[in-house]
């Protein structure tokens, strides 16, 4: 245990700095976490609107590839805290998981709002205390912590310090990346924060926008470079969005940042081969609409002929000239454009941050001895399908072993 007299300042109450100050509670830590908003977890419930996705139910030589570069980086700490400690950890909360058929993994309940009220419930019965509408402006020239609060400037002593700030999507919701200006000005190496988990401009016709927005892509395949992932799309007024351009988010984003446009392959009966496809409509067409052939022949939906037609546009020629081969081939491989990043305020997740160059094995800032610093904060990405929070619990729970452990040997 540690001795009861030390102060641990956590900021930012989301899932890593709730985790840390619940790791040092429970080592006898007196533990204070300050936020800028005026109540916990803000994105957290907004995670949870659809239903939380708390972890996945992969095995952890399948999930950690997840995390791309970061993988070695986050392996220890989720190794520590993996998905069935996660589950645990909610079943003790009172609410027990479940995995869905894609292997994800939710609360019975589904939604956040009961897990998180249960769990500030447990932080504050082990004697966490918050100081919300706190928003950190750095340290003054003795190392303690500075906050503008509605009374003023707040100046606050701390044995250690876990910074949990977050990234920079939703900033509405607290994660404005509004610490990175402080953390460079301290000579601490920042990768520049972008959008993940986002979606993408397209220049759509003004048809097929007014028609398909809102309209999903069920089944598809779609494909940049060697890269390609099965599931769900949206069009959107603007672009393209959904699960499965998420999970490609990475490799769409480098492209179209690095280019300006990316082209993204869109198959819409991804198991089913060009041959077969030829000869289904090879069929006579007779008196039908070729909309209409196309869906029956080849069970393509409305939104996807759509597709079809954007995609004959661009190419000069009218689909109704394209012969059986020439539209299977199209079936599958649908050129879509992708002229621009979705803005970084609309992402799920951000890419970059805090650089792991940075931090020692306890999550401890080199250059700021007793800083610590987990969760979405850090220069790690990965898609949506539990892999977000995950790495945000674990980092957090790492973070406040680290700060344990720091204490004990000072």
């Amino acid at each position: 245990m540690t001795a009861p007299e030390s102060h641990v300042a956590i900021i930012g109450a989301g899932p890593a700095g709730l985790m840390a100050a619940e790791v040092l509670a429970q080592g006898g830590a007196r533990v204070t976490v300050y936020d800028a908003m005026p109540s916990a977890g803000r994105k957290f419930l907004m995670a949870g609107r659809g239903g939380l996705n708390l972890t996945h139910s992969e095995p952890l030589p399948q999930f950690m590839p997840r995390y791309r570069e970061a993988a070695a980086k986050l392996q220890a700490a989720i190794e520590a805290f993996p998905p069935d400690a996660l589950r645990a950890w909610s079943e003790a909360l009172g609410e027990p998981t479940f995995v869905g058929t894609s292997g994800r993994v939710f609360p019975k309940a589904f939604k956040a709002s009961p897990l998180l009220r249960a769990w500030l419930r447990r932080l504050d019965a082990s004697g966490v205390r918050f100081a919300f509408r706190h928003r950190w402006t750095g340290w003054d020239g003795e190392g303690r912590l500075l906050f503008q609060t509605r009374s003023g400037a707040s100046v606050v002593a701390a044995d250690a310090t876990v910074l949990a700030l977050g990234g920079a999507s939703w900033p509405r919701l607290g994660s404005d990346g509004g610490w990175v200006d402080i953390l460079a000005a301290n000579g601490i190496a920042i990768s520049k924060l972008r959008p993940a988990n986002s979606g993408f401009t397209v220049a759509w016709s003004e048809l097929f926008r007014d028609r398909f927005e809102g309209q999903p892509l069920k089944g598809v395949a779609l494909t940049i470079g060697a890269h390609t992932v099965r599931g769900e799309a949206m069009i959107t007024r603007s672009g393209i969005e959904g699960g499965a351009i998420y999970a490609l988010s990475a490799e769409l984003r480098e492209a179209v940042l690095g280019i300006g446009q990316a082209t993204l392959t869109i198959a819409l009966r991804p198991d089913l081969a060009a041959a077969a496809l030829t000869t289904r409509l090879s069929g006579t067409r007779g008196k039908q609409s070729l909309a209409n052939f196309l869906r029956k022949a080849a069970q393509v939906s409305p939104v996807g002929i759509g597709l079809m037609q954007e995609a004959a546009i661009a190419s000069g020629r009218p689909l109704a000239s394209f012969s059986p081969a020439e539209l299977a081939h199209l079936i599958n491989a649908i050129p879509v454009q992708l002229t621009g990043v979705a803005p970084i305020d609309r992402a799920i997740s951000t890419a970059g941050g805090l650089s792991f160059d940075e931090l020692d094995a306890d999550f401890m800032i080199r250059k700021l001895p007793g800083v610590f610093a987990a969760g979405e904060m850090l220069d790690w990405e990965a898609p949506t399908g539990g892999y977000l929070l995950q790495a945000s619990f674990a980092t957090g729970a790492a973070a406040g072993r680290g700060v344990l452990g720091c204490l004990k040997r000072s």
